[in-house]
């Protein structure tokens, strides 16, 4: 039930909004609105305005607005009845036309920020305690650094998070920094620490230079996540599961137990696990997965399949540097979904990541049990990836309709009526085969395929 109200809830909200920013920007450009619609196909529920038809359809995956004069996209009803030439989408100036399209991708984006800003704002942004959990070789290990210790301030400014370290170190671009250090036992002691110039791999495996402090921060040994279809869910191990041991060998942090697991591929492993009052033992087979290593060789390491309990503190931000932050946050966001897509596209990334409606409403379902932060974040970054692929220029997307435009103001006139039939004809059938493929993969993923074959 988690994952159905969540999942109607999030896509209600993107589809509602989306269609809100082509409504209003109709409306704004005098455009005659006559149908406002959530889903497609035929309707459940309608209520009519003093001009325009409020809809719920059948098909809720989209949606549309039916403007005055616009009798293209096969998804959208029939022919206008009269049109009044004031008031027709076609005949407004190119400019217009073009900012009432792109308005519903960019109300996405819009979106998007303003729940980064408001979950900064009134719940707070998750920043990492400044407290070290591993220390290697390197800077950290030379300057003194200790496991356990607290990194209170950086060249005399107290600081009390792990990221305001690292963007300490981003700022002084190798230049030795002067810290304070409260150990284990309270004692403070001052500290000079000289980052080093050092490669690192990005999400898609790509290396970037970065100044590295050879220290990690404290993250404890407690599952976050069990991912299905891994031996952690065949085995049981649920969400606030403490790990002791990896084989009779103690593991206090998140990285000993990553490392302990990684080294185990495919050998039988018993761990000793702390549940709420009770101390547990599970036997259990890492799988056998390539990775690649900071060398960028590939080698075998074990997996499991658990992600780390989150142990971030919520820090509020004041407004104006919450909606900064948010608009920040949402152009990451929107420069990863684009160089992920377009790693799809070549093949340097498994095409089976290609997900649809039913990953969408597993992955709601699992950020709704984390809580409210977790639900609005994952909300806002689906959102995001909507603007992106409402812009590809595919006929019956958004982006289609800006690639008609931009033809039309090369060529000094509109595609012919025919050209633009076949073209939404063949963007249709594309949107329908990739549907069926990403739904293909969803279902492959939750093990459906499988118990058929």
């Amino acid at each position: 039930m988690t994952t159905l109200v969540a999942f109607v809830v999030v896509l209600g909200v993107l589809i509602l909004i989306h269609e809100l920013g082509h409504f209003l920007m109709a409306r704004l450009a005098g455009v005659g609105v006559e149908r406002f619609s959530i889903g497609f196909g035929p309707v459940l529920w309608r209520i009519r305005g003093k001009e325009t038809e409020y809809c719920l359809s059948l098909f809720p995956l989209g949606g549309y607005v039916k403007m005055m004069g616009d009798d293209e996209n096969p998804l959208e009803g029939g022919k206008t009845g009269l049109v009044d030439p004031a008031r027709a989408f076609t005949a407004k100036p190119l400019g217009v036309r073009f900012l009432i399209v792109f308005a519903g991708p960019a109300m996405n984006w819009l979106l998007a920020a303003v729940i980064f800003a408001l979950v900064f704002m009134f719940l707070g942004r998750p920043m990492t305690p400044a407290v070290v959990g591993r220390v290697v070789e390197g800077a950290a290990a030379q300057a003194g650094l200790r496991p356990g210790d607290r990194v209170v301030g950086v060249e005399g400014r107290p600081i009390r998070h792990w990221e305001e370290l690292l963007q300490q170190v981003h700022e002084g671009e190798g230049r030795p920094l002067r810290l304070e250090v409260e150990g284990v036992g309270g004692d403070r002691r001052q500290l000079t620490l000289t980052p080093t110039r050092g490669t690192a791999r990005d999400l898609f495996g790509d290396e970037r230079a970065v100044w590295e402090v050879g220290a990690r921060p404290f993250a404890p040994p407690t599952i976050g996540e069990v991912i299905p279809g891994y031996p952690a869910a065949e085995a049981r191990l649920m969400r606030g599961d403490r790990i002791l041991t990896v084989d009779g060998k103690p593991v206090v942090t998140w990285d000993e137990l990553a490392e302990a697991i990684h080294r185990r591929p495919g050998r039988p492993t018993r761990l000793e696990v702390r549940r709420g009052g009770e101390t547990l033992t599970v036997s259990i087979t890492p799988s056998e997965v390539v990775d690649r290593g900071p060398d960028g060789k590939e080698t075998k390491v074990g997996r499991i399949g658990i992600s780390p309990f989150q142990t971030a503190e919520f820090v509020r931000l004041g407004p104006l540097t919450a909606l900064w932050d948010g608009a920040v946050r949402t152009g990451e966001v929107t420069t990863l979904t684009v160089v992920g897509l377009w790693k799809i596209v070549l093949g340097q990334i498994d095409r089976k990541n290609i997900g649809g409606p039913i990953q969408i409403a597993v992955s709601a379902g699992e950020q709704a049990r984390q809580g409210l932060p977790s639900l609005a974040f994952f909300t806002a970054v689906i959102s995001v990836n909507l603007f992106v692929l409402n812009l590809l220029p595919v006929p019956m997307l958004d982006g289609g309709h800006l690639l008609f435009f931009l033809c039309e103001a090369v060529l000094g006139r509109p595609l012919s009526v025919r050209k633009r039939e076949v073209a939404q004809q063949v963007g249709f059938v594309l949107l329908m085969l990739l549907m069926v493929y990403a739904v293909y993969n969803d279902l492959e993923r939750i093990g459906l395929i499988r118990f058929f074959r």
